[in-house]
C-alpha cells in the first residue's frame, strides 16, 4: 500500500495477508508513528528559535497579564478582554500556562506549538481514516499538511498558537460529528457543540464549521442526497449514517450556526473597537480576495517566495491578474462540476473556498493582502482533492490486473515519497528563515515589494542588536513607502533627538501623536520624547504639557515624573515640582531625587518637610557630593 493511497481492489487478494501490515489497525499505528517522526524531524530546530518581534511581544513577551502566569486575574482578563483585536480566551490561557511552565524561555513556547501541530497531523489522519476507511489516502493528506512549507508560519510563530488550537478542536469536533451521525443523540450533539465552542474560544477562523459539516454530510458520510451517484465514492467504511433531507440537515446545524453568529458579533466588536479593520474600497477588497484565492492555490502547488507579510496592493491592484485569478477559480469549479460523481472533489474544493472566507479580506483586517497562516485549515481541502484524485487516477490506469496494480502502487509510492521529501526540504529552508528576526524580515524584503512592515521590523531587530546606525535607513525607506507609518516615525524621532536634531525629532514625534492607530505604548513614548525634546530647546511649558500626558498614560515612568518635576521647578511652580518628584520617588527612590524634592519643598516654603527629604537623601546616599552633582545636572542641564 503506498502512502499516496492506491488501495488493493476488493476483488484482489491482499499483498499483506501477514506481517506488520496485516490489519488496518496496525497500518494506522505505523502511519501515525511515521507522521509523528516526519513532523518532528522537519520542525525540531524551532526549539532554538527566539520570540518573533511581530506580535509575540503583545501576546507574550510584553503582556503583563500573561507574564503573571495562570492566575485567576489572568483567566478573568482572558475571558473579558478584546486585546489584540480578538476574543480568544483559550489562547490567552494557553500562553499563561506556558509562562507558568517556561517563563520567557522561548524554547518551551515553540515546543508547545510543535506539539500541537503534531497532534493536528495525527488527528487529521485519524479523522479521515475513520470517516472514509482509506489508510493510505488519509495518511497522504496528513503528510502533506504536516510538511507543506505554507504551514511553517503557523508552527514557527508563537503568536499563532491560536491557529493550532482552533484547528485541533475543529478536527476533534469533526470526528465527534461522525459519532453523532452514526446514532444522533443529544449528548453526542452537545459534545460536537462543546468542542466547536472551544475552537471558537481559540480563534474565530473556524466560524464556518457548520458549513464544513454540511460538506461532510455530502461526503464521506453520505447523509445528504444518498441516492445520487457518488455517495460512497472514495469511501470504504460501512455507510449506516442517519440520512436527512437537505433542509433537515441545515436545521440540525441551527445551534452551531448560532454559536458562529455569536462569535462573529464578538469578533466584529473586538476589531471595530480596536480600529483593526482597514477600509479599502469594496471593489478593491473583492479584487484582492479573488487574487488571493489564486495565489493560495499557486503557493500550495509551488511553495516559493513565501513571506511573513504580503503588503496589500490597494489602488495599485492589477486587474489583469485578478482576471487571471478569476479564470483559474472558474476552471477549477468547472472541473468539480464535470466530475460530480467524485464527491470528494466538491467537498475538497468548497472546503478550501469556504473556510478561507473569514480571512480572505472581504472584511479587511490589517494591511496584509494574504497570509500563509490563513491557509492552515483551508489547504486541507486541496490536499484531500489531490490525494483521492491521484489514487483514483492510479486505480483507473492500473485496471484490474494484479501485476498492473502492483506496478502502479510502486510508482505512486515512489512519487509520493519524492514529493514529501521535496516538501520537507522546502519546509526546513523556510523554517530556517525564522532563526532570528533580522533574517525573516530580510527575506521578506527579498520576496516582496513595498513592504514597510518588513523595513520596520528589520530596523527593530537591528536596534535590539545595538546597530542603531544600520537600522535608520530601513525606517526611512518605510516612511518613503508609507509616510503615516507609526513605528518608523517614532524611531526616527527618537534617533534624531539622540543626535541633537530636535526640530526633525519633534516633527516626526508630533506626526505619531496625530496618527490614528498608535498604541498606548507608542503614544506614551512619543509624548515622553516630545517632552524631553522641547525641554532641550528650553521650551519648559511645552515640555511640561507633553510630560503630563505621558505620565497619565504611563504612571510608572519615574524618569518622566522626574523631568516633569524639573520643568515645573524651573518655571517656579514648586508645589507641582514636589508632587512630581514624590511620584518619581514612589517608583524609584534615589538619593538625588530626594535632594530635588528637598529643594522644591524649601523653595515652596515647606521647610520641615524639606529637611526630612534632605535627611533621607543623606541617609541613602553612598556619596552625598555625587548626589548633589547629579541633582544639579538634572535640574540645570538639557536632557538628551
Amino acid at each position: 500500500m503506498s502512502l499516496a493511497g492506491l488501495e488493493p481492489s476488493k476483488e484482489l487478494p491482499s499483498q499483506h495477508d501477514s506481517g506488520i501490515l496485516a490489519s488496518p489497525s496496525r497500518q494506522t499505528i505505523l502511519f501515525a508513528l511515521l507522521l509523528v517522526l516526519a513532523t518532528i524531524a522537519v520542525y525540531y530546530p524551532v526549539h532554538g528559535h527566539p520570540f518573533s518581534n511581530y506580535d509575540d511581544d503583545g501576546y507574550v513577551v510584553e503582556n503583563t497579564y500573561i507574564q503573571n502566569g495562570l492566575t485567576w486575574q489572568t483567566v478573568t482578563w482572558a475571558a473579558t478582554s478584546y486585546y489584540a483585536s480578538n476574543w480568544h480566551p483559550l489562547t490567552w490561557i494557553s500562553h499563561a500556562v506556558d509562562m507558568e511552565l517556561f517563563g520567557l524561555n522561548a524554547a518551551g513556547h515553540h515546543d508547545h506549538n510543535l506539539l500541537l501541530h503534531t497532534l493536528n497531523v495525527v488527528v487529521l489522519f485519524l479523522v479521515l481514516f475513520r470517516a472514509t476507511g482509506y489508510v493510505g489516502r488519509s495518511a497522504m493528506v496528513a503528510a502533506l499538511f504536516a510538511l507543506h512549507p505554507l504551514n511553517v508560519e503557523t508552527v514557527a510563530w508563537v503568536a499563532e498558537r491560536k491557529n493550532l488550537l482552533s484547528m485541533l478542536f475543529l478536527l476533534l469536533a469533526l470526528d465527534a460529528y461522525r459519532w453523532y451521525a452514526r446514532e444522533p443523540r443529544t449528548g453526542r450533539y452537545l459534545l460536537v457543540a462543546g468542542l466547536y465552542a472551544l475552537g471558537l474560544m481559540a480563534k474565530p477562523q473556524i466560524i464556518t464549521f457548520p458549513c464544513v459539516l454540511l460538506l461532510w454530510d455530502y461526503w464521506p458520510l453520505g447523509r445528504m442526497f444518498p441516492d445520487l451517484p457518488g455517495a460512497a465514492n472514495g469511501v470504504k467504511t460501512p455507510q449506516g449514517f442517519a440520512t436527512r433531507s437537505f433542509g433537515g440537515l441545515i436545521w440540525e446545524k441551527g445551534p452551531l450556526f448560532t454559536l458562529s453568529a455569536a462569535d462573529a458579533i464578538l469578533t466584529m466588536k473586538a476589531q471595530f473597537g480596536s480600529g483593526a479593520q482597514s477600509y479599502f474600497p469594496k471593489l478593491i477588497r473583492i479584487g484582492n480576495a479573488i487574487l488571493s484565492y489564486s495565489r493560495y492555490m499557486a503557493k500550495t502547488a509551488w511553495p516559493t517566495r513565501l513571506a511573513l507579510f504580503y503588503p496589500h496592493p490597494g489602488a495599485d491592484i492589477s486587474w489583469v491578474q485578478v482576471g487571471i485569478g478569476l479564470a483559474a477559480l472558474l476552471a477549477a469549479t468547472l472541473l468539480v462540476v464535470l466530475q460530480w460523481r467524485r464527491r470528494y472533489l466538491a467537498v475538497g474544493w468548497f472546503w478550501f473556498l469556504g473556510t478561507l472566507v473569514p480571512m480572505i479580506g472581504i472584511v479587511q483586517v490589517g494591511a496584509q493582502a494574504m497570509a500563509n497562516r490563513y491557509a492552515y485549515l483551508p489547504v486541507v481541502g486541496l490536499f484531500l482533492m489531490l490525494s483521492w484524485g491521484v489514487a483514483d487516477l492510479g486505480d483507473w490506469v492500473a485496471g484490474s490486473r494484479p501485476e498492473s496494480r502492483r506496478r502502479a502502487t510502486a510508482a505512486l509510492a515512489g512519487v509520493s515519497i519524492a514529493a514529501l521529501l521535496a516538501l520537507s526540504v522546502a519546509a526546513r529552508v523556510q523554517l530556517d528563515y525564522w532563526r532570528n528576526n533580522s533574517v525573516i524580515w530580510s527575506h521578506d524584503l527579498e520576496v516582496t515589494q513595498g513592504n514597510w512592515i518588513a523595513e520596520d521590523l528589520v530596523g527593530a531587530a537591528l536596534i535590539k542588536d545595538g546597530k542603531l546606525e544600520a537600522a535608520m535607513p530601513h525606517y526611512y525607506r518605510a516612511i518613503a513607502i508609507r509616510p503615516d507609518d507609526i513605528p518608523s516615525n517614532l524611531n526616527i524621532g527618537a534617533y534624531q533627538q539622540r543626535m541633537g536634531n530636535m526640530p526633525e525629532a519633534i516633527e516626526h514625534l508630533k506626526k505619531v501623536i496625530s496618527l490614528k492607530g498608535a498604541t498606548p505604548s507608542q503614544l506614551t513614548k512619543a509624548y515622553t520624547n516630545l517632552g524631553y525634546a522641547e525641554r532641550s530647546l528650553g521650551n519648559y511649558a511645552e515640555s511640561r504639557k507633553y510630560l503630563e500626558i505621558a505620565v497619565q498614560m504611563k504612571p510608572t515612568d519615574a524618569e518622566a515624573w522626574t523631568f516633569l518635576g524639573t520643568d515645573a521647578h524651573r518655571m517656579g511652580d514648586f508645589d507641582a515640582a514636589a508632587r512630581a518628584y514624590s511620584k518619581a520617588i514612589e517608583i524609584n527612590p534615589l538619593s538625588w531625587r530626594y535632594l530635588l524634592l528637598s529643594q522644591a519643598l524649601e523653595q515652596g516654603g515647606h521647610h520641615e518637610q524639606a529637611q526630612k527629604a534632605l535627611d533621607k537623601a543623606k541617609m541613602i546616599a553612598l556619596d552625598f557630593k555625587e548626589t548633589q552633582k547629579l541633582a544639579s545636572n538634572v535640574l540645570g542641564s538639557e536632557h538628551n
